[in-house]
């Protein structure tokens, strides 16, 4: 049997993964899928900016009465577990809500970082790691915790102890 092309046959043809679509069907083409992108991306930031207006920031009035200089110190506290972040992630803890054991700190905190239907949280005892504790002086007086809630339960960060009177 000779070769196909040899026995006068036509000349093969060259396939490519690339289409064979003319210029112009190319061009609708590519037009038809830069408008579909475009109406999407549209669509992404409208849902956005309608959706924006419902995220509420967590100004409780904790600085209405705070001077420049304690909220700039508030800002810059850190722990050896990173920065607190400010006095508006911070929650202060009454003296029955912590307390020391052989240089060990313990807090009462509420279980879940959010709210469920209105009701009363369930508060748990959470041991302080030590590399939470401030060691810098407490210029509130207060003591302060800020916790952090993740699917583990709750841990945390940043631990300010007060006078404890």
């Amino acid at each position: 049997m000779s070769n196909w092309i040899e026995s006068g046959g036509e000349e093969p043809r060259l396939y490519s993964a690339r289409s064979t679509k003319c210029k112009s069907e190319k061009w609708r083409t590519g037009s038809a899928t830069r408008w579909r992108s475009v109406t999407r991306l549209a669509c992404a930031i409208a849902l956005i900016a309608l959706a924006a207006p419902l995220g509420y920031a967590r100004d409780r009035g904790q600085f209405v009465n705070t001077s420049a200089e304690l909220k700039a110190w508030f800002d810059g506290l850190r722990s050896g577990k990173g920065p607190c972040c400010s006095d508006a992630d911070g929650s202060a803890l009454s003296d029955s809500d912590w307390d020391s054991k052989d240089g060990h700190y313990r807090v009462r905190v509420p279980r879940l970082g959010y709210v469920l239907d209105g009701q009363q949280q369930e508060l748990v005892w959470v041991e302080v790691p030590e590399e939470a504790v401030i060691s810098e002086p407490n210029r509130v007086g207060r003591t302060m915790v800020w916790p952090i809630y993740g699917y583990m339960g709750v841990t945390i960060r940043c631990f300010m102890p007060g006078s404890m009177t």
